[in-house]
C-alpha cells in the first residue's frame, strides 16, 4: 500500500502497487469470508435454544448433544478436506480463475441445501449442505493463496496474501456479531436459528459474482498452459504497464525459464509433480515443514475457540447467553484489528519467523495463566451469574491478551509461507496438501473440543501451552525467513542449511549476482555550493532498493 515500505528484488515501477492487483486479490480473498463466517457462527447457532427445541436436542444428554454439536461443525472440515484436494485438478486443468468460481458455486449451492432443514426433514439437509458447502470452500483455500501468490510483486506479496486472512476475519467478525444481535432482538423461533444460516448466501454470492468481473487469469498458469500472448496481456493488465516495459519483459522472460526449467526436471502430465515432491527429499522435507505449521497454528487453541466459544467462555466464569455473546464479539474485533495491523505493517517488515516465534510466547504465557486461574480459582463451581473476581478478570484479560498475539502471528502467516515456499512447478500439488493439512488439524479440533473440555478441564489450556512452546522450538531450528525472496529463487533459500542466515545469505547473493550482471555502480560528479566538485554514487539498476 502507499506510503509503506517495501523491500524490493529488482527496482519496480511505482505502477506496479496499483489497485488492480490489490482488487484481484481482495476478491480471491473473499473465499475466506465464507470461512470466518463458519466459524463463528455455526457453534453458536446450535447451542441455541430455538436450534435445539427444532429438532428436539433439548431432551438429548449433555453427552448425546456435544456428539451431535461436534458432527455438525466437523462434516464442513471433512468436506473441506476433499475439496482442498478436488482443487488440484480443477486448477491444474482449468485455471485458478474457474476453479475460483466453481468452489464460489458450490458452496452457495451448499448453503442454500442447510435452509431446507427443519423440525420434518431433521438435520439430513444440514450435513449434507455442510459437506458440499465445505467441498466448495476446501477447493477455495488451496486456490486463493496459490493464485494470489502467482500475481503478487514480491515487496507486497506476503501483504496480498494476507488478504486471505483479513476476509477470514471479516467474515468472522459479522458471524459473531449476528449471533449477539439477533439473540438481542429476535426471540426463541425458527427465524432465530436459520437467518445465521442463510447469511451465507450473502458472501457465497458475492464471490461468485465478483471473480469474472475483477479476476484475471494467473500468467502463471497460462506460460504453463502454452498461453504466452494471454499472459502477457494480463501481467501488464495486473502490473499497469506496457507490454514492452523492461519490468514486464524481466518477469514474463523469468516465469519462462522456470516453466522451461520444470518441464525439463519435472516432465509433464497430472502426475508429474507428485512423483517430484515426493520423489526428492529436500522438496519432501520442506512439504513436512511448512504444512507442519497448521499443526501449530490448531494447537493454539484457535480453532476450538472459534467453533466453541460459549464452551470456552463458561470454562474461564462468563456466564449468561448474552454476555458470552458479548464477550466473544469483543474476541472477533480484536482478531481483525490485529489482522489488519499484520497484514499492512508486520508480515513484510518484521518477516514470518519473528511473528511465529513472538506469537507462540505470548500465547503460551497467556495460556498458561489460564490453565492455573481454572485449576486454582474453580470458576465453574461459582454460582451462574455470579460477578467475577479478580483471578477471573485477569483471566478474561489473558484470553485478550492471546487474541492479539495469536493474530499477528500465527493467524495467516502459515497461509503465507506456504503459498510462497515451493516453485511452479509443484506449487499446485504443494498448496494443495498445505490446505489439505489446515484442514485436516481443523477437523480434529472441531471433532473432539467438546470431550477434551469434558474430560480435561484445565488440562486442555496445558495442552495448549505445551503445543506453542514447541512451535517456538520447530520454528526456530527448521523455517527459514521466505520474506522478499523471489518466488523463483525459493529452492536457493530452502538448501541453506542454517535457517537463522538463510535469508539473508540468499537476498545478499541475489545483489550481488544483479550488479555483476549490471556493471557496478556509475559515479555522477556534482558541483559543491562554494564551487568545488564532489562524487556522489548512485545506485544502479541491479541494488535492492527499500521505496
Amino acid at each position: 500500500m502507499v506510503g509503506l515500505a517495501k523491500v524490493e528484488d529488482r527496482p519496480t515501477p511505482p505502477q506496479v502497487y496499483n489497485a488492480r492487483v490489490y482488487l484481484a486479490s481482495i476478491v480471491a480473498a473473499c473465499a475466506a469470508i465464507m470461512i470466518g463466517y463458519d466459524s463463528a457462527f455455526i457453534g453458536t447457532s446450535i447451542s441455541l435454544d430455538s436450534f435445539k427445541d427444532e429438532f428436539g436436542l433439548d431432551t438429548k444428554t449433555t453427552s448425546e448433544f456435544n456428539l451431535i454439536s461436534e458432527n455438525i461443525v466437523s462434516v464442513y472440515q471433512a468436506g473441506a478436506f476433499f475439496g482442498s484436494l478436488i482443487g488440484y485438478p480443477i486448477g491444474t486443468l482449468w485455471g485458478r480463475k474457474w476453479g475460483l468460481l466453481i468452489s464460489a458455486l458450490v458452496f452457495t449451492l451448499g448453503s442454500g441445501i442447510m435452509l431446507a432443514s427443519k423440525s420434518s426433514t431433521g438435520l439430513g439437509p444440514i450435513y449434507a449442505g455442510r459437506v458440499l458447502a465445505g467441498l466448495g470452500i476446501g477447493a477455495a483455500s488451496n486456490l486463493t493463496p496459490l493464485y494470489i501468490s502467482e500475481i503478487a510483486p514480491p515487496a507486497i506479496r506476503g501483504q496480498l496474501i494476507g488478504m486471505y486472512e483479513i476476509a477470514w476475519q471479516i467474515g468472522g467478525l459479522v458471524g459473531f456479531w449476528i449471533n449477539y444481535g439477533i439473540t438481542q432482538h429476535i426471540g426463541p423461533s425458527t427465524k432465530q436459528w436459520i437467518i445465521p444460516f442463510a447469511v451465507q448466501l450473502i458472501p457465497g454470492g458475492l464471490f461468485a459474482i465478483g471473480i469474472p468481473l475483477f479476476i484475471k487469469e494467473s500468467p502463471r498458469w497460462l506460460i504453463s498452459r502454452n498461453r504466452r500472448d494471454e499472459a502477457i496481456k494480463n501481467l501488464s493488465y495486473l502490473r499497469k504497464l506496457d507490454a514492452q516495459e523492461p519490468y514486464i519483459i524481466e518477469e514474463i522472460n523469468a516465469i519462462d525459464i522456470q516453466v522451461e526449467h520444470d518441464a525439463t526436471a519435472v516432465g509433464t502430465g497430472f502426475w508429474a509433480p507428485f512423483r517430484q515432491v515426493f520423489g526428492r527429499w529436500h522438496l519432501a522435507r520442506r512439504l513436512i515443514i511448512v504444512t507442519t505449521l497448521f499443526l501449530h497454528q490448531n494447537g493454539t487453541g484457535i480453532n476450538a475457540i472459534n467453533y466453541y466459544s460459549p464452551t470456552i467462555f463458561k470454562s474461564l466464569g462468563v456466564t449468561g447467553g448474552n454476555t458470552s455473546l458479548l464477550t466473544t464479539g469483543i474476541f472477533g474485533v480484536m482478531k481483525t484489528i490485529f489482522a489488519l495491523l499484520w497484514s499492512f505493517f508486520l508480515i513484510d517488515r518484521w518477516g514470518r519467523r519473528p511473528l511465529l516465534i513472538l506469537g507462540s510466547l505470548g500465547g503460551s504465557v497467556s495460556m498458561a495463566y489460564l490453565a492455573a486461574y481454572i485449576a486454582i480459582g474453580k470458576p465453574q463451581e461459582r454460582p451462574v451469574g455470579s460477578p467475577s473476581d479478580a483471578g477471573g478478570r485477569a483471566a478474561l484479560g489473558f484470553f485478550y491478551i492471546w487474541t492479539a498475539f495469536y493474530s499477528v502471528s500465527w493467524n495467516g502467516t502459515p497461509w503465507v509461507i506456504n503459498a510462497e515456499s515451493f516453485p511452479g512447478s509443484v506449487r499446485t500439488v504443494t498448496q494443495t496438501l498445505a490446505a489439505t493439512s489446515n484442514w485436516f488439524w481443523n477437523f480434529i479440533i472441531a471433532r473432539f473440543t467438546p470431550t477434551m473440555f469434558s474430560q480435561m478441564g484445565y488440562g486442555v489450556y496445558i495442552f495448549f501451552c505445551l503445543m506453542q512452546v514447541l512451535a517456538i522450538v520447530y520454528v526456530v531450528f527448521l523455517l527459514p525467513e521466505t520474506k522478499n525472496v523471489p518466488l523463483e529463487e525459493m529452492d536457493r533459500l530452502w538448501v541453506e542449511k542454517n535457517a537463522w542466515t538463510a535469508n539473508k545469505k540468499v537476498m545478499a547473493e541475489l545483489q550481488r549476482e544483479r550488479q555483476t550482471r549490471d556493471g557496478p555502480p556509475a559515479l555522477i560528479h556534482q558541483e559543491k555550493p562554494n564551487g568545488g566538485a564532489e562524487e556522489a554514487m548512485v545506485e544502479n539498476a541491479g541494488r535492492k532498493e527499500v521505496v
